[in-house]
């Protein structure tokens, strides 16, 4: 009976997901599916993106919390393009959630959206919404063996952020086995480092954002 009850959730998240996407691909909106642990600075990764960007690409935010808007207060004062899903103790994001919000964006004028999943790297990674992108957002405070121990994210994710790279001198984080770990786990996927308090790297992030942006506009 659990293994059918399960089944039918992950097909009816399934089915949503593939129309988020045609409504997606319809509107040529690229679309960002942020995970990471709690405190690894999605947030912070969101602001200092939404004003690199100054505007050349119209940028919509989905943000997801268990619970309180106080994120989604601090990108409003960047962008008035947010939209808050409170999951109620949910530890994910699901499509059908992501497809309510986007009915309050005005997806038409927007050429990407940004999704703060729910801090987690476990249950997020099960459930597509739709998006191009997953972007695993890792950082130094919170150690090295991160795609050791949470392997899907690392697996699934197309992009890995390693923020706090500012912090390696103080910190024991080993930088050569982390990247070594997450390029087992995906040969596919690009480690770029950045700090969204000092700015390091975040040229390069916003450069692999344009592309992909171009990218999908060629789809």
């Amino acid at each position: 009976m659990k293994i059918d009850i399960v089944e039918n959730v992950l097909k009816y998240n399934k089915d949503h997901a593939a129309k988020n996407r045609k409504l997606f691909e319809e509107n040529n909106v690229m679309v960002l599916n942020l995970l990471s642990s709690p405190g690894a600075g999605k947030t912070s990764l969101i602001i200092e993106t939404i004003k690199r960007l100054n505007n050349k690409k119209k940028t919509g935010v989905i943000e997801g919390d268990i619970s309180s808007t106080y994120d989604s207060e601090k990108i409003q004062k960047f962008t008035p393009r947010v939209v808050q899903i409170n999951t109620g103790g949910a530890c994910h994001l699901n499509a059908t959630m992501v497809s309510s919000a986007v009915k309050k964006l005005k997806i038409k004028n927007l050429d990407i959206i940004i999704i703060e999943n729910v801090g987690n790297l476990i249950c997020p990674v099960g459930f597509d919404l739709g998006e191009d992108y997953k972007i695993v957002l890792s950082s130094v405070n919170e150690g090295d063996d991160k795609p050791v121990k949470y392997p899907p994210a690392f697996i699934k994710g197309n992009l890995v952020l390693l923020n706090k790279i500012d912090l390696l001198e103080i910190s024991d984080f080993n930088l050569e086995f982390f990247s070594n770990t997450v390029r087992k786990l995906n040969l596919d996927s690009k480690i770029i480092q950045i700090s969204c308090k000092t700015g390091i790297g975040l040229d390069k992030w916003i450069i692999w954002l344009e592309n992909a942006v171009s990218n999908k506009c060629y789809k």
